[in-house]
């Protein structure tokens, strides 16, 4: 039996609200638009960036959304360039889970609306890489929550959907786990709220990654 746990990125693993927030903020100015609020940009987090930011900006043309899109990803990797990046350290416990989880026989994955690259370069900062076995990001797949992420992950793993948890901090992660049949385990300490993961259709929500390994045993 192969029992799988993928773990969404930003907000569940790694606290990256800042660096994200800013990259959004200059993406909007350079297009001379009045940038939305902290609030607003964190509610978008775990979508690929096209929908995001037409969920930020709905009243424009896709068009712009691509161009803005790519002007996020430029600001982004400026201000990795000028070593401007605030730390997006892993949120309390989670390195702790990882490892309880690796070391009961869990295979471990990442499905998360960042590239390939930003993915990466956070897992090698943190040690964390080969910890996992599968990585699905937005540069192969459609935004959360459509279950490709999700579906690319159990195949790699040679998973069942059945014996798969998606872990995560948005609706959009736990709509993606529903709409793969896996099951949805939600986060409180990332951007949407524990009332929100229920109704998306998470079975349970964790306060603290410290619980996380007794709960995957016990599903």
């Amino acid at each position: 039996m192969t029992r799988l746990a993928v773990f969404d990125c930003d907000g569940t693993l790694v606290d990256s609200q800042a660096n994200i927030c800013r990259a959004m903020e200059a993406c909007f100015v350079q297009h001379r638009l009045e940038p939305p609020t902290r609030a607003d940009i964190r509610r978008i987090v775990g979508l690929s960036l096209v929908p995001a930011i037409a969920q930020l900006l709905p009243q424009a043309e896709a068009a712009m959304h691509v161009a803005m899109a790519e002007a996020y990803k430029n600001a982004f990797h400026a201000m990795r360039m000028d070593a401007a990046l605030d730390p997006e350290p892993l949120f309390d416990g989670v390195a702790e889970a990882i490892e309880a989880l690796s070391d009961t026989g869990w295979l471990l994955g990442v499905a998360t609306g960042k590239s390939d690259r930003g993915l990466a370069l956070i897992l090698e900062h943190h040690g964390l890489t080969p910890r996992f076995v599968t990585l699905q990001t937005a540069d192969r797949h459609p935004s959360k929550p459509h279950p490709a992420m999700l579906h690319a992950a159990i195949a790699e793993a040679g998973g069942d959907p059945a014996e798969t948890v998606m872990i995560g901090d948005t609706s959009y992660d736990i709509a993606m786990a529903v709409n793969a049949g896996a099951h949805a385990v939600g986060v409180a300490w990332g951007y949407h709220e524990a009332h929100e993961l229920h109704a998306a259709g998470a079975r349970h929500v964790l306060d603290h990654a410290r619980d996380l390994s007794a709960l995957l045993e016990a599903l």
